[in-house]
C-alpha cells in the first residue's frame, strides 16, 4: 500500500486568463513535514488552497490516499488549515475559540436496541466529549490552563497556539499552515518554528507548510519543494536543496551562493574567474554551465597559496561570522568566515573539488517567434523591433519601395513572413523610459553572477521573456523598455520553401 497521503498530478490551475500554476506533479508522505517554498507570486498558497479545497484545479487531479479529490467540497476534506491571520473570534474565550468547530461536528455513534440489533445515530458531541478533546489541544500547544483567558490578552506567539489548537482538535489526518509565523517578530517566529517542528513530532500528522522565508524551510521541513513562476524548481531534503540546487534560481533563492559563467575545459575541470578548477561533476568539454560556490566552501589562504588571489574590498560581520568580498580581476566572490581580514587586504582563496557545484547553463540565448511587418521591421514579443532582412536571403537587398530584391532577381512582398529571431545575452539593454524600446516589460528575476547581473524582462500581455546580462543594478517589478540594435537581431525564415529561394 502506497504511504502517499497527497498526490499533485499533472496539476494546472489558470485565474481568467492567468496561469497560475504550470502542470505541477509531486506527491507528500504520510506524517511528512512538507514546504512549500518560493517568492511571493509563485503559486505556492495556491497549491495550498486546492490541497484544501478552496480553489479547484483546472486540469489535473489531486488525489487523496488514492482516490481523486479534485472536486470535493473544502467540508468534505480530512484538513484544517492554519493561515497568517488566526481569524480567531475576539468575542469569545480561547476554550470557545477552539471548541467552536466541535459545536458543528456530527459523529455517528453505534447503539444496540432492547432486541439487541446495532443502530447507528448523527450526533452532536457532548460537552464532556468537548472539553476533554480542548484540553488535549491545549496540552498540544503548551496553553493548559488558558481556557477562560480573551483571546485579546494574548501574545501574537500565543494566538498562533490558538489557531493551531482549533485546527487540530478536529483531529485532521492533514494540517495546512499558510505562512502562519509571518506576522510574528524574529524572535517569536524562531521559537514557534522550533515548537511547531516539536509538535510536528507529538502529534504524527502530516503538516503541508507554506512560506518564503528560506530558513524557516530549512530548519523544520522533511522535504522541500521550491517554486517559481507556478512550476516546481525542485524537490528534496532540506541538506539536497541547499548542496545540490538544481538551477541557478535554487541556489540563488536558497541561502547565499556565488554564482559564475563557467565552461568545462577537460574532464572534470570548469573554468571560472579565468581560472581552471578541478570538479567532481562531469560535463562535455567546451560545454556552458553555471557555476555555484557556497560563501562557507571557500578558504581563505596566503595570496601565493590560492587558485585565485584578489583584494578584499568590504567585511561586514554577520554575528555568527564575517562576510568578506574580494575582487578577483573583474569578479567579486563572496566569502563566510569566522576569521576576519581588513578592507585592503590581498588574500588567496582554495575551492576544493567537491565544494563547485556545476548545472547546465539555462539560457545561451533568447529565441521567439517573430513577423516581418510592412514596414521591414518585426513583431515579437508584445513589441516591434527594426531589423535588417536583407539577412533573410544571401545578397538580397531593399529596393526604393521597400520590397526585397533577391540575389536572382526576385521582387518579394515579405509582409507577413513568418521567422525566427534570436539575440544575444549581450546585444540587449533596458530603460526606464517606456518609449526608448521596441517592447516594454517588469524585471522578474535578478541574479548575480560575479561580474554581471542576470536579468529576465517579462512582457505583460504575452509573458515573453528577455534573458540577458547587465552591469547595471535594477529592482524586481522596474518597468522598462527593452533595447535591441537592429544588428544585434538575427534572423531565420520559419517556411522552408521560402527559406531555399
Amino acid at each position: 500500500m502506497s504511504d502517499h497521503i497527497i498526490e499533485l498530478n499533472d496539476v494546472t490551475k489558470y485565474y481568467d486568463d492567468n496561469l497560475v500554476i504550470d502542470h505541477v506533479s509531486f506527491y507528500v508522505k504520510k506524517g511528512e513535514f512538507i514546504t512549500f517554498l518560493g517568492p511571493s507570486g509563485c503559486g505556492k498558497t495556491t497549491t495550498l488552497r486546492m490541497i484544501a479545497g478552496f480553489d479547484l484545479p483546472t486540469s489535473g487531479q489531486i488525489l487523496l490516499n488514492g482516490k481523486d479529490i479534485s472536486l470535493l467540497p473544502p467540508n468534505k476534506r480530512p484538513v484544517n488549515t492554519v493561515f497568517q491571520r488566526y481569524a480567531l473570534f475576539p468575542h469569545l474565550n480561547i476554550f470557545e475559540n477552539i471548541a467552536f468547530g466541535l459545536r458543528m461536528k456530527k459523529v455517528k455513534n453505534t447503539y444496540r436496541n432492547a432486541e439487541g440489533e446495532t443502530y447507528t445515530k448523527t450526533e452532536k458531541l457532548t460537552k464532556a466529549e468537548i472539553a476533554a478533546k480542548v484540553k488535549k489541544a491545549l496540552e498540544m500547544v503548551d496553553l493548559e490552563g488558558f481556557e477562560k483567558r480573551s483571546v485579546s490578552t494574548l501574545s501574537g506567539g500565543q494566538q498562533q497556539r490558538v489557531a493551531i489548537a482549533r485546527a487540530i482538535v478536529n483531529e485532521p489526518e492533514i494540517l495546512l499552515l499558510d505562512e502562519p509565523l509571518g506576522a510574528l517578530d524574529l524572535k517569536m517566529r524562531k521559537e514557534m518554528q522550533i515548537e511547531l517542528k516539536e509538535m510536528h513530532r507529538r502529534l504524527g500528522i502530516t503538516f503541508i507548510y507554506v512560506t518564503h522565508d528560506q530558513e524557516e524551510a530549512l530548519t523544520m521541513s522533511d522535504t522541500i519543494v521550491v517554486m517559481a513562476d507556478g512550476v516546481v524548481q525542485q524537490i528534496g531534503t532540506p541538506t539536497d536543496i541547499y548542496n545540490e540546487p538544481a538551477n541557478t534560481f535554487v541556489a540563488d533563492f536558497i541561502g547565499e551562493s556565488n554564482i559564475f559563467n563557467g565552461t568545462v575545459v577537460g574532464d572534470r575541470k570548469v573554468k571560472f574567474c579565468g581560472k581552471t578548477f578541478d570538479c567532481v561533476d562531469d560535463f562535455g568539454k567546451n560545454e556552458m554551465v553555471d557555476v555555484v560556490v557556497r560563501p562557507e566552501d571557500i578558504d581563505m589562504c596566503a595570496p601565493e597559496e590560492g587558485a585565485l588571489k584578489g583584494k578584499v574590498i568590504s567585511v561586514v560581520f554577520k554575528g555568527i561570522h564575517y562576510e568578506i568580498t574580494v575582487q578577483v580581476g573583474k569578479f567579486e566572490v563572496v566569502i563566510q568566515s569566522t576569521d576576519s581580514r581588513a578592507v585592503g587586504d590581498l588574500i588567496g582563496m582554495k575551492i576544493a573539488p567537491e565544494e563547485i557545484h556545476l548545472m547546465k547553463r539555462l539560457y545561451t540565448t533568447n529565441v521567439f517567434d517573430g513577423t516581418i511587418t510592412k514596414r521591414n521591421t518585426v513583431e515579437f514579443a508584445d513589441g516591434e523591433f527594426e531589423c535588417d532582412v536583407t539577412q533573410l536571403y544571401p545578397d538580397s537587398r531593399i529596393d526604393e519601395e521597400g520590397y526585397l530584391i533577391t540575389a536572382a532577381g526576385e521582387k518579394i512582398d515579405l509582409t507577413g513572413t513568418e521567422v525566427s529571431v534570436e539575440v544575444g545575452l549581450n546585444d540587449i539593454s533596458i530603460s526606464d523610459d517606456a518609449q526608448a524600446g521596441g517592447t516594454t516589460g517588469h524585471i522578474i528575476s535578478i541574479i548575480y553572477k560575479g561580474d554581471h547581473y542576470r536579468l529576465i524582462v517579462r512582457t505583460d500581455e504575452s509573458e515573453e521573456d528577455f534573458v540577458f546580462a547587465t552591469a547595471d543594478l535594477w529592482n524586481e517589478n522596474d518597468f522598462v523598455s527593452v533595447i535591441i540594435p537592429k544588428e544585434k537581431i538575427k534572423l531565420t525564415l520559419k517556411n522552408t520553401e521560402a527559406a531555399k529561394r
